[in-house]
């Protein structure tokens, strides 16, 4: 590789949605720009998590670029809540409209990125043995891409087929005939079971955490609401850009404890016929006030039992741990009624954990459970857990693992301080998975690219959050979350499905609108808390 085919503007990792559209817009900047992307193909979390059942719990409409008005009247989403495959089958569409794949190299994962002080660069090394250089290092590395995979007694010792949500192959699976355990009922249990059940012998759901999942109502779009969507997109980008999550959609006017009984539920059932997530935004209070959040809580306790037939088994379903929505909401098709199945089994592994992973199946401390297929669906290291893999090192040779050692500490979830140049997109210390991750990835680069612009056209080289800018930030994005509930579940927003991970609330959680305006005030105000060329801003 010549010393120009190795010296890059600004290197992207990733090639997901925030990653594709980084590497359009520094393009439309001018710059050479480069990828590195881990699997065969473009699309992230959308490429790997090809499980039966696989959805978004983001209406189609939303969950879409908003950067290309010609794709967005071109394009002609099929469901409500589309499919991993319709998913990847668009990223890929975007792919190729953009020719984006010419700027990476793919199956090349980045073991490590360097920053050089003395010439201001960053050097990016991969497992393929190459090495290459840029002023500037992206990283869309993904906030939902590193599997966890529990460390059970014998795990690696099953003689079946095994596999993870997360990292499923791209050939089918068959489960007819077949005895199928999955462990974890998180998003990816909660949409597979359902399918695996339908095709299985038999299905032994071993869980440890039960979880609040709200049917999808999913449904074909009509051409009708359609054109509608398509006529009216600015607009509803608009209402998207200024709410809480990224969608337009916005709570009842009034809290819950301040409407009577009967307006209470019809807002309920509004708002569970809507599905999914979105339940959580059906009262302003629901996730501040205990009080209120009982009153949701109540109502979907109501709805599974009315959909479990045997009364034990729902009780088992029903969490009690936390109030419902600090753990995201499961969007789900069929998934209770499944347990009305002869084929399906539930384990409570609050009473019976499993003691070991044999060679035949599963063994808790009262049963065994021979087994022809073994899935884990057991969810990500999330947020962190990408970068964390990475071997990250900035001025002084500081080492991102070790500063973050703590719980991960950033300036508006975009940059780091120690860390010139570096930016990451929906990293925590932003609404990142709080919000739509589409809109959130837009607005990230937008804001970066902006942030060039600025200092190309100011003569600046470098720029990087400054140490008390860092600080104030994470008090903030802490006090804001303690305002909340969610603090109160262990959650992997909190990191607590990671042995050892620290217990910290990683997303800004003051909402989208608020956010933006925030990153707007910082731009404006000559990106104030960063050090340009090594000044503070303002100095």
């Amino acid at each position: 590789m010549t010393t120009q085919d190795s010296d890059f503007d600004a290197v992207v990792v990733g090639a997901g949605i925030s990653g594709l559209y980084a590497v359009y817009k520094c393009r439309k900047r001018g710059m050479r720009v480069h990828g590195f992307e881990s699997a065969e193909g473009v699309g992230g979390t959308w490429y790997h998590n090809r499980y039966p059942g696989a959805r978004c719990d983001v209406e189609s409409i939303d969950y879409s670029y908003s950067f290309d008005e010609e794709l967005q009247q071109e394009w002609t989403w099929t469901e409500r809540f589309a499919t991993q495959e319709e998913i990847l089958r668009y990223l890929e569409h975007v792919a190729d409209r953009h020719d984006l794949r010419s700027a990476y190299d793919f199956l090349t994962r980045v073991t490590s990125a360097v920053y050089d002080e003395a010439a201001g660069r960053w050097t990016i090394a991969t497992d393929t043995g190459q090495t290459v250089t840029a002023r500037f290092c992206i990283m869309a590395t993904g906030v939902l891409s590193a599997t966890n995979k529990p460390d059970i007694p014998g795990r690696d010792t099953f003689a079946g087929e095994t596999y993870h949500t997360g990292e499923w192959p791209h050939e089918p699976v068959e489960f007819a005939g077949k005895r199928v355990g999955v462990i974890g009922t998180g998003s990816s249990g909660i949409q597979a079971i359902p399918i695996i059940a339908e095709e299985a012998d038999q299905v032994v759901v071993f869980q440890r955490s039960p979880n609040y999942s709200i049917p999808a109502g999913n449904r074909r779009l009509s051409d009708d609401l359609l054109a509608e969507v398509k006529a009216n997109y600015a607009e509803r980008r608009r209402l998207s850009r200024i709410s809480g999550g990224g969608t337009p959609n916005s709570p009842h006017p009034k809290g819950a404890l301040e409407v009577d009984e009967a307006e209470r539920l019809r807002v309920y059932d509004e708002w569970w016929q809507r599905g999914g997530y979105l339940f959580t935004k059906a009262f302003p209070d629901q996730m501040v006030s205990k009080a209120a959040n009982d009153t949701a809580r109540e109502y979907v306790e109501a709805k599974i039992r009315e959909m479990v037939e045997d009364p034990e088994v729902a009780e088992q379903l029903i969490p009690t741990d936390h109030p419902i929505g600090t753990k995201r909401i499961v969007t789900d098709t069929g998934y209770f009624q499944t347990y009305n199945r002869d084929n399906v089994t539930l384990v409570n592994l609050r009473r019976n954990p499993i003691t070991e992973i044999t060679e035949s199946g599963v063994r808790t401390d009262a049963s065994s459970y021979e087994l022809d297929i073994l899935v884990f669906a057991t969810g990500f290291d999330a947020m962190t857990g990408s970068l964390a893999r990475i071997d990250i090192r900035g001025r002084e040779g500081r080492e991102l693992r070790a500063e973050w050692s703590a719980g991960p500490r950033t300036y508006l979830g975009l940059a780091v301080d120690g860390f010139p140049n570096m930016f990451i997109i929906s990293g925590p210390g932003s609404p990142s998975v709080l919000a739509n991750m589409v809109l959130m990835a837009e607005q990230h680069v937008d804001w970066i690219a902006d942030c060039m612009d600025h200092l190309d056209s100011h003569g600046i080289a470098t720029i990087e959050a400054t140490g008390e800018a860092a600080d104030e930030w994470v008090a903030e994005c802490n006090a804001k979350a303690a305002g909340t509930l969610f603090p109160s579940a262990n959650s992997w927003y909190m990191g607590a499905n990671i042995p050892g991970k620290p217990r910290v609330f990683m997303p800004y959680i003051g909402g989208f609108g608020n956010y933006n305006a925030l990153c707007g005030e910082v731009a404006e105000a000559g990106y104030k808390g960063f050090a340009l060329d090594g000044r503070t801003a303002g100095n």
